[in-house]
């Protein structure tokens, strides 16, 4: 990919790797067009079957760099408006993928830093890890999903008061608070070796499976069990549980 992001493959597990460190891997336009690319190209690959999301450095990602992604911030607010629903896409392309998704919080996430990590499905945090929703803070409004996401991980009295109150959150209580899903000493490496055990199941199972625990978020249990039915009955069919009835009946 570009100067300030890396896709590697490791099998059928992709890696996306936030490069700019002497920035605090900081989002300026380039690095978002360059973000979008990746993603797209995961999407479009019929060989990914898991994607690690990780910053280089010291950082996950310290935010937007406020300069270059709002511009003249005297402009009328629908013309800005039209400019953020752009940026907002080039991650949110993260939440989308019908493969497992995993970050690996290494640092600091700011701001969209915590976009980005909630998009994905899993969350693993180092000891250094922190969660910086300092919005409020600087008289900004959040963008990008983080009502959203902070609301379906915490709960709507938690993210409010998260939000209200800017605050950071480290790796112990983001474990506590369901922001992240694990806690490890190398984030990274944790992350990788869940791809890897991800990556090994069929990519339509992975995907139906993603998609009822959506359902289970949006729906009632009505509309879950009418998927859950078609999607259980069509793993049925498959050779990996086929294998398993013909061993188990052994």
């Amino acid at each position: 990919m570009g100067s300030t992001i890396e896709l590697t493959n490791r099998g059928p597990v992709r890696h996306i790797r936030l490069n700019a460190p002497e920035r605090l891997n900081a989002l300026d336009r380039d690095m978002l067009d360059e973000l979008a690319a990746a993603i797209a190209a995961v999407a479009a690959d019929p060989e990914a079957s898991a994607l690690v999301v990780s910053g280089a450095g010291r950082a996950f990602c310290a935010g937007a760099d406020v300069g270059s992604l709002f511009g003249d911030t005297t402009r009328p607010p629908a013309e800005i408006r039209d400019e953020l629903k752009t940026v907002y896409a080039s991650f949110l392309g993260i939440h989308d993928l019908k493969i497992p998704t995993i970050a690996a919080v290494q640092g600091a996430a700011v701001g969209a830093g915590v976009n980005i990590a909630l998009a994905c499905d899993v969350v693993v945090a180092g000891p250094r890890a922190r969660f910086v929703v300092s919005f409020a803070d600087i008289g900004l409004h959040p963008g990008g999903g983080c009502s959203w996401f902070l609301t379906r991980r915490m709960g709507a009295d938690r993210a409010m008061a998260t939000i209200l109150g800017a605050k950071t959150i480290g790796a112990d209580e983001a474990y506590r608070e369901g922001l992240a899903t694990e806690l490890a000493d190398d984030p990274v490496a944790t992350a990788l070796e869940l791809a890897e055990r991800y990556s090994t199941r069929d990519r339509g199972l992975l995907a139906d499976m993603k998609r009822a625990v959506q359902l289970a978020q949006e729906g009632d249990l009505a509309s879950v069990l009418e998927f859950e039915s078609w999607a259980q009955a069509s793993s049925v069919t498959q050779p990996a549980f086929q294998k398993y009835v013909a061993e188990f009946g052994r």
